[in-house]
This record gives structure tokens, C-alpha cells and sequence, in this order.
């Protein structure tokens, strides 16, 4: 009989809709974050074969990296594929596939590939995020509804998570760093293959992991985010302000954008769920961005429990400056010459539409890398229950922090077959640049936002 791969882990028991009981875990179940769980939830253990034990993850810059923000040096280079999956031998590994993987094999049968290589659990976060994520397990908490978090700072605020929604907020408010500047293209791309890069500018400052605050002065706010767009000129100059709310019952998420023509700043209150985002071409809603962000409010949310799939992890060489964008870019979907896949265990969670409620996608579902609680892919239906969308988060650890992230996302259309990539930066001549102080919340104003904004 074939092994079934869901991990027993109580995986029906797990599939609560909305949490019944609010309160944390006990200090002797949190004790198992410093013993068979790593410090922020996963397995410490690995499956016997080809998934290995976690020991610490990759913390350290190797030999020749020394400045913060260059672009990263591949500790893996000497690494070479075990197997490439294809559209005709994916049946053998289809127990290890998304229905979303699956379908890109479908629509893409002569040139997408999935390059598989060893297991590396590089997954790793500074000590004091550890320490503050134990300290999460035994006094964090949602509000009533689960559209809000209290009593959590600094950490990961449900590491052993009971239920979806802890399990999407701990994807929502997990460690990214404190604060970071990034420049990078954004890319839709047509079903020929053409496209034309939209430069930006983030800087994103995680006040949740601010060290010098507590959970009393977070004045309800997970991060500040400034977006402004530098290229093309019908664009540039355009720019937007987010302040995210811990608790989106107590205060919904604000949000400005400057519109560089008319030189005004505006409130966009409407910056959330699946509105359209302009620069996309259609491809990615508000709520897409980072694979899933914002409240979680029109969803029922299930937590399907424990399975081993193949996700993109370790792609230092996908985000090299040595690759020009013309070399990633292909039809349907990136170069898959470039890709990185290895087998990890990742948390499945079902997000079905409430009754009563819109939003362009009528179910998804979300695997989580067990080690960060990131999203690595998303498949995403329509209202009839059909396969619609797929993304994929291309992970990688910034070991000079460290932090582990997606270097890009790409978000796959398969009825129309566009796909759309976020977070590129092979030619801009920097990777994300943490080394700078954070600048406060008094940088993040919609003042701010017009000075930046301005061609």
C-alpha cells in the first residue's frame, strides 16, 4: 500500500473553523519549544530519510560575504538536482505536489520544471526572537473573532498553533526583520513572454520586533510600510503608506497613496482584500501581496494539519546578480534553470469564503514551511471551484541577520496564463538592506509619503 504522506499529527482534530478557547498553551507544552520543537514550532526531527533534523539553521554569512545588502553568496553552488520533476513523470511524485504545482505541469506541459534538491533546513531568527516567541506560546492571544492579536510581541504568537486562524497570523506576524530597504522590479508578464519591469522602493519597518518596545507601546501597529515607484515614467513618483493594525476589530488598516500627477495624498481605504493592484496588471489583489496579508476576516479558516511537499527553498541562485531578468522571465512562468526545489514539511491550511461576504476567491489553500510559518504556495480557486491562480514564494535565508524569506513571489494566472513576479532584484545591485535604524513612526506619515512620492 502507498504511504500516505499527511503526517499524523491529529490532523482532523485540528480542523477548527474558529478557535473555541482563546487562551495559550501551557508552560509544559510551550517546554517543547526547547526540546523535540525548534524555538519557533517545527519539528527539531527529521522523517528518517530525506528530510534531516534542524540544527539551527544557517546563521552566519559564508567565507567572502562582508556588507550588508550585497547581493548573496550561494552556500549551496556545489549543490546539483537529485530528480527534476516534469509534466510526464510528475504522477510518481504527485503525493508531494499542490493541486496548484500540478496544474502549472498542466498548463505548461513542455516547460515547466521542478529541479529537486536536498532537504537544507536553513531556516533561522536571532536568539531574542526565540525567547520572545516562548514567551508568546504561553500568553498570546486572538480577539474574540480571531481578526485580531493581544498579548503577543517580538515573536511568532502561536508556534504550537491549534487552529487556522493562529496558524495565518502566525504567518502574518512572523519575523522579517525590524526594519529594511529594498529596491527591486516588479514584473507582469504576457503569455509571448514580454514584459516591462515597474521599479520600486520599499522600506518596511516591523514594529512588532521593535527591541526597544514592549507589548504596551506597539499602539496596535504590526509594521509601517512606504512603497514608492521609481520607473516607468507614466508611474514614477506614485507612492503608497501603510500602517498595519494588530488588532483589525480595534482599528482597520490605514492606508494613503500619492498620485504624483495631481500631487495630492489620499486616503485608500479601499487598499485591502481583493482589490486590484494597478502596477499588476490584473494579476495580484491587495491581499495576495506576501502570499496572503491583511485581516482574515472573510474566510473560514481549517487547519488541515502536517503533509511533505516539494517547495521553493534556498534559491540564492534564482536572486543572483549574475542573472539578467531576460534570463528568468520566460512564458508561463520562470525559468526553471534557475529554481531551486527541496521536500520540507509544511502546515496546510483551507481558507473557504464565509456566506454572505465577496471576494474573488472562493476557497485557498495555503502550505506553510514548518520551520518559519511563511507561505511557500498558494492554490487559489474561483467562486465555480475551479483551479484559478497558484504563487509561490521563492524562500531563502538572509543569513546576515538572519532572517528566512522570500527573495520573490510569483503569482501564476492559469486561465490566462500570465503570471506576475514580485520582489526581483538581480539588477538593481542590492539585495534587501537591513543594516539601517529603524526611523520611527513619525517617518511613516502621509507627509512623508508626499516628499518620497514627488518625481
Amino acid at each position: 500500500m502507498k504511504k500516505n504522506n499527511w503526517i499524523a499529527a491529529g490532523a482532523l482534530a485540528l480542523a477548527f473553523v474558529v478557535p473555541s478557547a482563546l487562551a495559550a498553551v501551557s508552560v509544559q507544552e510551550a517546554d517543547k519549544l526547547k526540546s523535540t520543537l525548534t524555538p519557533l514550532g517545527g519539528e527539531r526531527a527529521g522523517n528518517g530519510s530525506d528530510i534531516p533534523p534542524w540544527r539551527g539553521g544557517l546563521s552566519l554569512p559564508p567565507v567572502g560575504y562582508s556588507k550588508a545588502g550585497q547581493p548573496h553568496i550561494d552556500p549551496f553552488s556545489n549543490d546539483k538536482p537529485l530528480f527534476v520533476i516534469t509534466a510526464a513523470n510528475m504522477a510518481q511524485y504527485s503525493e508531494y505536489l499542490t493541486e496548484g504545482q500540478k496544474g502549472l505541469f498542466r498548463t505548461y506541459p513542455s516547460t515547466f520544471a521542478m529541479p529537486v534538491y536536498p532537504t537544507r533546513r536553513t531556516a533561522a531568527a536571532p536568539d531574542w526572537v526565540y525567547e520572545n516567541t516562548y514567551k508568546n506560546a504561553i500568553r498570546a492571544e486572538l480577539t474574540k473573532d480571531g481578526n485580531g492579536l493581544q498579548y503577543a510581541y517580538g515573536g511568532i504568537p502561536f508556534p504550537i498553533a491549534k487552529n487556522g486562524l493562529e496558524a495565518i497570523w502566525n504567518h502574518i506576524a512572523r519575523w522579517r526583520g525590524v526594519y529594511l530597504v529594498r529596491r527591486a522590479a516588479e514584473i507582469a508578464v504576457q503569455t509571448d513572454g514580454s514584459f516591462s519591469p515597474v521599479l520600486v522602493q520599499q522600506e518596511i519597518e516591523f514594529n512588532y520586533y521593535r527591541q526597544d518596545k514592549s507589548i504596551e507601546d506597539l499602539n496596535n501597529i504590526l509594521f509601517y510600510y512606504l512603497s514608492y515607484t521609481r520607473a516607468p515614467a507614466r508611474l514614477a513618483g506614485g507612492a503608497v503608506l501603510v500602517h498595519e493594525p494588530l488588532n483589525q476589530v480595534q482599528q482597520p488598516r490605514q492606508a494613503w497613496g500619492y498620485n504624483a500627477g495631481q500631487r495630492r495624498v489620499r486616503l485608500a481605504p479601499n487598499l485591502a482584500y481583493d482589490t486590484p493592484i494597478a502596477a499588476a496588471d490584473g494579476l495580484r489583489y491587495a491581499d495576495d501581496t506576501d502570499i496572503f496579508n491583511g485581516a482574515p476576516d472573510r474566510y473560514n479558516w481549517k487547519l488541515l494539519g502536517k503533509k511533505e511537499i516539494f517547495i521553493p527553498y534556498n534559491n540564492y541562485q534564482l536572486s543572483s546578480d549574475k542573472v539578467k531578468y531576460k534570463d528568468l522571465i520566460k512564458p508561463g512562468h520562470l525559468n526553471p534553470e534557475y529554481t531551486r526545489y527541496e521536500k520540507h514539511r509544511v502546515w496546510v491550511v483551507e481558507a473557504t469564503l464565509k456566506d454572505g461576504v465577496r471576494h474573488a476567491y472562493g476557497k485557498r489553500v495555503f502550505y506553510l514551511d514548518e520551520d518559519t510559518w511563511g507561505i511557500a504556495v498558494a492554490d487559489l480557486y474561483d467562486q465555480t471551484g475551479e483551479l484559478w491562480r497558484v504563487s509561490m514564494a521563492y524562500i531563502k535565508t538572509y543569513y546576515e541577520l538572519p532572517v528566512t524569506w522570500s527573495t520573490m513571489e510569483a503569482y501564476h494566472d492559469l486561465q490566462s496564463k500570465r503570471y506576475y513576479v514580485q520582489g526581483m532584484d538581480n539588477e538593481e545591485g542590492s539585495t534587501i538592506d537591513y543594516s539601517q535604524e529603524p526611523p520611527g513612526e513619525r517617518y511613516f506619515t502621509p507627509a512623508e509619503l508626499r516628499r518620497r512620492g514627488k518625481r
